[in-house]
C-alpha cells in the first residue's frame, strides 16, 4: 500500500473499490461521470487500468481481488482480510465523503458495513446475486449500505420488495454498444476473411476458468473443423498472462488446431465472429447486445460446485437467459460441458437463420440503455448528499 494522505480540503473524496476488469469499467465511467459535476475531486481506493487512466490513486494492486470460488478464496483468505483490514484504518483516519465498493460483493459488502459503522456514507454499486442464493445476505447488504445500484431490472424489483434501498441504473454496456454492430467492419479491422464462418473460443478471463473449459472447447473445435475444414477459430484474451496460458495448453491439447489468438480486442472479436463458444459472466451480456448467437458453458471446481449448488436457486445461470426468464440460449453446466453437447448446439447457430434470437437481443438493449454511468453518478450524490 502506497503512503497517500488524502489532504485536507473542500474537496469531495470518493473512495472506491473494484475487484476485477468488469468493475474497472464500471468504476472507470462513474468517475467521469462524477467529474461533470466535481472535478476536483479525489478518487481513491482500488482501480484498475481504467480509472488509474483518470486519475485514480490506488491503494492495493486491483489483482489482489480478483479470485473467485470458495476454494480459491480460501487459499487467499490472510491475504483478502489484510486487504480490508488496511483499507478499513486507512478510510476511518482519512474519511471520504462517500464509500462505492463495485462488485466484489463478498469483499466489498464486509467492508462497506465497516466503514458505515465508521460514518461512512456507502453505497454498493452491481447488486450480489441475492435473488439466485443466500437470499438472507440482503439483510447484511441493508446494513451496510446507504444504496445499492442495479444493473438489472428484476434486481430493483427484489430489492423493493424487501424495502431496501434500491436504485435501477441500466447497464454500461448497452450504453456504450451500438444498436447494429458491424461484423465487416470489424473482420476488415481483426485482418480477418469476409467468406468463411468464424468461431470465438472465449474461455473466460480467470486462469482457473481457461484450466478447467479449454479440453472441451479445443475438443470440440477439432471435430468441428473436421466437418468444416473452412471454419476460422479465433480467441480474444484480456492479458499476456491468459495469452500464454492458453497458447501453453493449446501446444498441449490440441497442437494441430489452427487459432488466431487476439489481445484486448474482446468486443472487435465478438462482432466479427458468426458464433461465441463461452465461459458464463458479464461477456454473455456483452455478446447479446452485440447480437452473436452463444453457447455458454461453466465449470467450477468440484467442491466449490458440490458445496454450491445446494443454496443456488436459479433455473439459468447466464445473463441473456435470466433477463428474458427463458432459455434464449443454451447453457451447459459442469460435467454438461463437453463435446457430444458443444459440437450439436454450435453447428445449430453457426449454420441456421437466427433473426428471432437477433429480436429478442434487441429487446434486451432497449432495455438496459439508460445512461448507467450518468445515473449511477446521480444516485451516488443523492448518497452523498444526504444529512449525517
Amino acid at each position: 500500500m502506497t503512503a497517500h494522505i488524502i489532504p485536507v480540503s473542500n474537496q469531495t473524496v470518493f473512495a472506491i473499490v473494484v475487484g476485477e476488469h468488469s468493475g474497472d469499467t464500471l468504476g472507470a465511467g462513474l468517475i467521469t461521470s462524477l467529474r461533470k459535476t466535481h472535478p476536483d475531486a479525489t478518487f481513491i481506493g482500488i482501480g484498475g487500468p481504467k480509472m488509474e487512466a483518470l486519475g485514480f490513486e490506488s491503494l492495493f494492486a486491483m489483482d489482489e481481488l480478483s479470485v473467485m470460488g470458495l476454494v480459491e478464496v480460501l487459499g487467499r483468505i490472510k491475504r483478502l482480510l489484510f486487504v480490508r483490514k488496511t483499507l478499513v484504518e486507512y478510510f476511518t483516519e482519512n474519511k471520504p465523503d462517500v464509500f462505492i465498493g463495485i462488485d466484489a460483493p463478498d469483499f466489498n459488502i464486509g467492508l462497506e458495513l465497516k466503514l458505515k459503522n465508521k460514518g461512512v456514507k456507502t453505497v454498493h454499486y452491481v447488486s450480489p446475486s441475492v435473488w439466485a442464493w443466500r437470499e438472507k445476505r440482503i439483510f447484511k447488504i441493508e446494513k451496510a449500505t446507504n444504496m445499492v445500484l442495479a444493473l438489472l431490472p428484476f434486481e430493483k424489483a427484489f430489492y423493493d420488495k424487501h424495502n431496501v434501498p434500491c436504485t435501477f441504473v441500466g447497464h454500461p454496456l448497452a450504453d456504450d454498444i451500438p444498436m447494429e454492430s458491424d461484423k465487416t467492419l470489424a473482420r476488415n479491422t481483426l485482418g480477418l476473411p469476409h467468406d468463411k464462418k468464424i468461431l470465438a473460443l472465449m474461455p473466460g478471463s480467470r486462469g482457473g476458468e481457461l484450466s478447467r473449459l479449454l479440453q472441451d472447447f479445443f475438443e470440440s473445435a477439432n471435430q468441428l473443423q473436421a466437418q468444416d475444414s473452412d471454419l476460422v477459430f479465433v480467441a480474444p484474451m484480456i492479458s499476456e498472462k491468459r495469452v500464454e496460458q492458453f497458447n501453453a495448453l493449446k501446444a498441449e491439447l490440441a497442437p494441430d488446431l489452427a487459432v488466431q489468438v487476439i489481445l484486448n480486442q474482446t468486443q472487435a472479436v465478438m462482432t466479427a465472429s458468426d458464433c461465441l463458444l463461452m465461459a458464463s459472466g458479464t461477456v454473455t451480456l456483452e455478446a447479446a447486445l452485440i447480437k452473436r448467437p452463444m453457447v455458454i458453458c461453466y465449470k467450477f471446481s468440484p467442491v466449490t460446485f458440490f458445496l454450491g449448488r445446494r443454496f443456488i436457486k436459479l433455473k439459468w445461470f447466464s445473463l441473456p437467459n435470466l433477463l428474458t426468464n427463458k432459455t434464449l440460449v443454451p447453457e451447459l453446466l459442469q460435467t454438461e460441458v463437453c463435446p457430444d453437447n458443444i459440437v450439436p448446439l454450435v453447428k445449430e447457430r453457426l449454420y441456421q437463420d437466427q433473426s428471432q434470437l437477433n429480436d429478442s437481443f434487441i429487446a434486451i438493449h432497449k432495455q438496459l440503455k439508460c445512461d448507467a454511468s450518468k445515473q449511477a453518478a446521480k444516485a451516488v450524490l443523492d448518497v452523498l448528499a444526504i444529512k449525517d
